[in-house]
């Protein structure tokens, strides 16, 4: 069996290697590279190519938000997970907005990083539990009876389109997937962002939360 290639960034040694050890007891994963700060992070996994990346939030020369942003658009398949000991709903939206696909608390890593690892490893979006009832809540708010009526106006091709934007997947990955144009990917985003009233990466990512389009467990 394959294992699960998995890159660590975190400008603290005595972390890294904490999480190095963690990944490493794991039968069917291992880690692959590791940086102390963003720059090197994103120049080293270009190189490596993991299928995940756990990234620090705060770190010196890039920071973790900066540094998915530039690692998102040079190697779109490689997934992000933050990591952090902030527990505030900015940071979250934030790290959404860049493109990475799990938040984990620093605190709860031990317990629950390896299934972090694993749900965005295979197409899904995590978010640490213990931001769920504190975090979450306020960031998927019940749909009005309007928004309802215009979300069963969403055609499958749509939805479809919608789902794989929210875990991540670029427009010319999603086109491959589906076998039709990047511009025919735009223009279905287009449309739903339009019928839902969304905007953003976030916002679409909130909203499959809301549908249970995701696997958060």
């Amino acid at each position: 069996m394959e294992k699960l290639r998995v890159f660590l960034t975190d400008d603290h040694p005595v972390v890294r290697a904490g999480l190095k050890a963690l990944v490493n007891s794991q039968p069917d994963m291992i880690v692959v590279g590791e940086a102390g700060d963003g720059q090197v992070a994103v120049d080293q996994i270009q190189v490596l190519l993991p299928d995940v990346a756990v990234m620090d939030i705060s770190m010196p020369n890039l920071n973790g938000v900066q540094a998915t942003q530039q690692l998102k658009q040079v190697c779109p398949k490689v997934k992000v997970i933050a990591l952090t000991v902030h527990e505030d709903r900015s940071y979250l939206r934030q790290v959404l907005e860049a493109g990475a696909s799990g938040f984990v608390l620093k605190r709860a890593a031990a317990d629950e990083l390896i299934r972090a690892l694993w749900t965005v490893a295979r197409g899904g979006v995590y978010l640490d539990p213990m931001l769920t009832e504190k975090v979450l809540g306020t960031l998927v708010r019940r749909p009005s009876a309007q928004e309802v009526l215009q979300a069963t106006d969403l055609s499958d091709r749509e939805e479809e389109v919608l789902k794989l934007i929210a875990q991540g997947y670029s427009n010319k990955e999603i086109a491959a997937q589906l076998s039709i144009s990047v511009k025919t990917v735009e223009t279905y985003k287009a449309r739903s962002l339009e019928k839902l009233g969304l905007r953003s990466r976030a916002d679409i990512v909130r909203y499959a939360l809301a549908e249970n389009w995701l696997q958060t467990t």
